[in-house]
Protein backbone atom coordinates (compact mmCIF):
# COMPACT_ATOMS: atom_id res chain seq x y z
CA UNK A 1 0.00 0.00 0.00
CA UNK A 2 1.34 3.41 -0.99
CA UNK A 3 2.28 5.70 1.89
CA UNK A 4 0.27 8.95 1.91
CA UNK A 5 2.58 11.98 1.71
CA UNK A 6 1.60 15.52 2.68
CA UNK A 7 3.11 19.01 2.79
CA UNK A 8 2.61 20.70 6.17
CA UNK A 9 2.88 24.50 6.28
CA UNK A 10 4.55 24.56 9.70
CA UNK A 11 7.84 23.34 11.13
CA UNK A 12 7.76 19.61 11.84
CA UNK A 13 9.49 17.71 14.64
CA UNK A 14 9.61 14.20 16.04
CA UNK A 15 6.84 13.26 18.42
CA UNK A 16 3.21 14.34 18.61
CA UNK A 17 2.14 17.14 16.29
CA UNK A 18 -1.25 18.71 15.68
CA UNK A 19 -1.77 19.22 11.96
CA UNK A 20 -3.10 22.43 10.35
CA UNK A 21 -6.87 22.64 9.93
CA UNK A 22 -6.92 22.50 6.13
CA UNK A 23 -4.66 19.45 5.99
CA UNK A 24 -6.55 17.80 8.82
CA UNK A 25 -9.86 18.29 7.01
CA UNK A 26 -8.44 16.84 3.79
CA UNK A 27 -7.05 13.80 5.58
CA UNK A 28 -10.15 13.09 7.63
CA UNK A 29 -13.04 14.16 5.40
CA UNK A 30 -11.71 13.68 1.85
CA UNK A 31 -9.26 10.80 2.16
CA UNK A 32 -11.01 9.32 5.21
CA UNK A 33 -7.76 8.39 6.90
CA UNK A 34 -8.12 6.85 10.33
CA UNK A 35 -6.19 6.58 13.56
CA UNK A 36 -3.22 4.28 13.01
CA UNK A 37 -2.81 5.05 9.32
CA UNK A 38 0.80 5.66 8.27
CA UNK A 39 1.77 9.04 6.82
CA UNK A 40 4.84 10.82 5.51
CA UNK A 41 5.06 14.57 6.05
CA UNK A 42 7.42 17.31 4.85
CA UNK A 43 7.60 21.04 5.59
CA UNK A 44 9.78 22.35 2.76
CA UNK A 45 12.94 22.41 4.90
CA UNK A 46 14.43 19.40 3.13
CA UNK A 47 13.58 17.05 6.00
CA UNK A 48 10.90 14.34 5.82
CA UNK A 49 9.05 12.63 8.66
CA UNK A 50 7.24 9.31 8.90
CA UNK A 51 4.77 8.25 11.53
CA UNK A 52 1.15 7.38 12.16
CA UNK A 53 -2.01 9.34 12.81
CA UNK A 54 -2.52 9.17 16.56
CA UNK A 55 -5.85 11.01 16.58
CA UNK A 56 -8.46 11.63 13.89
CA UNK A 57 -11.49 13.40 15.35
CA UNK A 58 -13.77 16.37 14.83
CA UNK A 59 -11.54 18.39 17.13
CA UNK A 60 -8.14 17.67 15.61
CA UNK A 61 -5.88 15.41 13.62
CA UNK A 62 -2.60 14.54 15.28
CA UNK A 63 0.40 12.65 13.98
CA UNK A 64 2.99 10.79 16.02
CA UNK A 65 6.20 11.23 14.02
CA UNK A 66 8.84 8.65 14.85
CA UNK A 67 11.30 8.84 11.94
CA UNK A 68 13.16 11.82 10.45
CA UNK A 69 15.36 11.69 7.36
CA UNK A 70 16.80 13.91 4.66
CA UNK A 71 14.49 14.15 1.70
CA UNK A 72 15.09 14.44 -2.01
CA UNK A 73 17.85 17.00 -2.70
CA UNK A 74 17.23 19.89 -5.05
CA UNK A 75 18.87 19.97 -8.46
CA UNK A 76 22.27 21.71 -8.54
CA UNK A 77 20.77 23.91 -11.26
CA UNK A 78 18.72 26.75 -9.76
CA UNK A 79 15.96 27.82 -12.18
CA UNK A 80 13.72 30.89 -12.07
CA UNK A 81 10.91 30.52 -14.61
CA UNK A 82 9.21 33.61 -16.01
CA UNK A 83 5.98 32.32 -17.55
CA UNK A 84 3.66 34.73 -19.34
CA UNK A 85 0.10 34.13 -18.14
CA UNK A 86 -2.12 31.89 -20.24
CA UNK A 87 -5.83 31.11 -20.19
CA UNK A 88 -7.74 28.26 -18.60
CA UNK A 89 -5.81 25.32 -17.24
CA UNK A 90 -2.67 26.01 -19.27
CA UNK A 91 -1.06 28.00 -16.45
CA UNK A 92 -1.86 25.29 -13.90
CA UNK A 93 -0.34 22.71 -16.22
CA UNK A 94 2.85 24.76 -16.71
CA UNK A 95 3.29 25.28 -12.95
CA UNK A 96 2.57 21.65 -12.12
CA UNK A 97 5.03 20.25 -14.66
CA UNK A 98 7.70 22.87 -13.93
CA UNK A 99 7.51 21.86 -10.27
CA UNK A 100 7.92 18.19 -11.17
CA UNK A 101 10.95 19.16 -13.26
CA UNK A 102 12.73 20.91 -10.40
CA UNK A 103 12.09 24.64 -10.93
CA UNK A 104 12.87 26.78 -7.86
CA UNK A 105 10.87 29.94 -8.48
CA UNK A 106 8.07 30.89 -10.87
CA UNK A 107 6.94 34.42 -11.71
CA UNK A 108 3.74 34.79 -13.79
CA UNK A 109 4.22 37.62 -16.28
CA UNK A 110 2.13 40.11 -18.23
CA UNK A 111 3.21 40.83 -21.81
CA UNK A 112 1.80 42.66 -24.82
CA UNK A 113 -0.01 39.61 -26.22
CA UNK A 114 -1.05 38.23 -22.84
CA UNK A 115 -4.85 37.84 -22.85
CA UNK A 116 -5.21 37.36 -19.09
CA UNK A 117 -6.11 40.33 -16.90
CA UNK A 118 -6.33 40.03 -13.11
CA UNK A 119 -7.82 42.40 -10.55
CA UNK A 120 -5.99 42.67 -7.23
CA UNK A 121 -8.52 40.40 -5.51
CA UNK A 122 -8.47 37.82 -8.28
CA UNK A 123 -4.68 37.97 -8.44
CA UNK A 124 -4.40 37.08 -4.75
CA UNK A 125 -6.75 34.12 -5.22
CA UNK A 126 -4.91 32.88 -8.29
CA UNK A 127 -1.56 33.18 -6.50
CA UNK A 128 -2.86 31.02 -3.64
CA UNK A 129 -4.26 28.54 -6.18
CA UNK A 130 -0.97 28.33 -8.11
CA UNK A 131 0.99 27.79 -4.90
CA UNK A 132 -1.33 24.92 -4.02
CA UNK A 133 -0.81 23.46 -7.51
CA UNK A 134 2.93 23.48 -6.81
CA UNK A 135 2.45 21.93 -3.36
CA UNK A 136 0.30 19.13 -4.78
CA UNK A 137 2.91 18.46 -7.45
CA UNK A 138 5.61 18.19 -4.75
CA UNK A 139 3.48 15.75 -2.77
CA UNK A 140 3.08 13.58 -5.87
CA UNK A 141 6.62 13.68 -7.26
CA UNK A 142 8.61 13.32 -4.05
CA UNK A 143 10.14 16.80 -3.87
CA UNK A 144 11.10 17.90 -0.35
CA UNK A 145 11.20 21.61 -1.20
CA UNK A 146 8.35 23.69 -2.61
CA UNK A 147 9.00 26.24 -5.39
CA UNK A 148 7.99 29.79 -4.62
CA UNK A 149 5.26 31.29 -6.82
CA UNK A 150 5.82 35.04 -6.90
CA UNK A 151 3.25 37.75 -7.56
CA UNK A 152 2.59 38.45 -11.26
CA UNK A 153 4.51 41.36 -12.70
CA UNK A 154 5.22 43.12 -15.97
CA UNK A 155 7.65 41.36 -18.30
CA UNK A 156 9.94 44.41 -18.52
CA UNK A 157 10.21 44.66 -14.72
CA UNK A 158 11.05 40.97 -14.35
CA UNK A 159 13.72 41.14 -17.05
CA UNK A 160 15.37 44.15 -15.45
CA UNK A 161 15.73 42.32 -12.10
CA UNK A 162 17.48 39.23 -13.45
CA UNK A 163 21.07 38.49 -12.47
CA UNK A 164 21.32 34.76 -13.21
CA UNK A 165 24.49 33.68 -14.98
CA UNK A 166 22.42 32.37 -17.91
CA UNK A 167 19.20 34.00 -19.08
CA UNK A 168 17.28 32.38 -21.91
CA UNK A 169 14.37 33.63 -23.98
CA UNK A 170 12.80 30.88 -26.06
CA UNK A 171 12.38 31.90 -29.67
CA UNK A 172 12.05 29.69 -32.76
CA UNK A 173 14.02 31.97 -35.08
CA UNK A 174 17.54 33.37 -35.04
CA UNK A 175 18.42 31.31 -31.94
CA UNK A 176 21.11 28.85 -31.01
CA UNK A 177 20.51 25.32 -29.70
CA UNK A 178 20.42 25.12 -25.92
CA UNK A 179 23.01 22.32 -25.93
CA UNK A 180 25.62 24.71 -27.34
CA UNK A 181 25.53 27.01 -24.29
CA UNK A 182 27.96 26.95 -21.36
CA UNK A 183 26.80 25.26 -18.16
CA UNK A 184 25.20 27.71 -15.68
CA UNK A 185 24.57 27.40 -11.96
CA UNK A 186 21.56 29.72 -12.04
CA UNK A 187 19.19 29.92 -14.99
CA UNK A 188 16.44 32.41 -15.80
CA UNK A 189 14.00 31.02 -18.36
CA UNK A 190 11.49 33.25 -20.17
CA UNK A 191 8.43 31.65 -21.79
CA UNK A 192 6.13 33.77 -23.94
CA UNK A 193 2.31 33.77 -24.23
CA UNK A 194 0.04 31.84 -26.58
CA UNK A 195 0.62 34.39 -29.33
CA UNK A 196 4.35 34.56 -28.71
CA UNK A 197 6.53 37.47 -27.64
CA UNK A 198 6.65 40.46 -29.95
CA UNK A 199 9.88 41.29 -31.77
CA UNK A 200 10.23 44.34 -29.52
CA UNK A 201 9.93 42.15 -26.41
CA UNK A 202 12.53 39.70 -27.69
CA UNK A 203 14.87 42.58 -28.51
CA UNK A 204 14.31 44.06 -25.05
CA UNK A 205 15.09 40.70 -23.47
CA UNK A 206 18.33 40.46 -25.44
CA UNK A 207 19.24 43.99 -24.37
CA UNK A 208 18.69 42.86 -20.75
CA UNK A 209 21.21 40.06 -21.17
CA UNK A 210 18.99 37.22 -22.37
CA UNK A 211 20.17 34.77 -25.02
CA UNK A 212 17.76 33.49 -27.66
CA UNK A 213 17.47 29.70 -27.60
CA UNK A 214 15.47 27.11 -29.50
CA UNK A 215 14.74 23.37 -29.44
CA UNK A 216 14.27 22.75 -33.14
CA UNK A 217 12.07 23.77 -36.05
CA UNK A 218 8.65 23.29 -34.41
CA UNK A 219 6.82 26.05 -32.53
CA UNK A 220 5.76 24.80 -29.08
CA UNK A 221 2.67 25.80 -27.13
CA UNK A 222 3.16 28.08 -24.15
CA UNK A 223 2.39 25.24 -21.71
CA UNK A 224 4.64 22.77 -23.58
CA UNK A 225 7.70 25.02 -23.90
CA UNK A 226 8.68 25.08 -20.19
CA UNK A 227 8.41 21.29 -19.96
CA UNK A 228 10.77 20.80 -22.88
CA UNK A 229 13.14 23.56 -21.79
CA UNK A 230 13.38 22.36 -18.19
CA UNK A 231 13.83 18.74 -19.27
CA UNK A 232 16.73 19.70 -21.52
CA UNK A 233 18.25 22.02 -18.89
CA UNK A 234 18.13 19.29 -16.24
CA UNK A 235 19.62 16.78 -18.69
CA UNK A 236 22.46 19.10 -19.67
CA UNK A 237 23.19 20.91 -16.41
CA UNK A 238 21.02 19.51 -13.62
CA UNK A 239 20.15 16.20 -11.99
CA UNK A 240 18.76 14.06 -14.83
Amino acid sequence: MRLSRFYIAQALHLGEQTLPEATAHYMAKVLRLKTGDAVQLFDGSGQEFRGVLSEVSKKAVQADLNEQFTGQPDSPLHVHLGQVLSRGERMDWAIQKATELGVNRITPLFSERCEVRLSDERQDKRLQHWQQVAISACEQCGRSSVPEILAPQALADWQAERDEDLRLVLHPEHAQPIASLAKPQRLALLIGPEGGLTDAEVNAACAAGFTQACFGPRVLRTETAPIVALSLAQQLWGDF
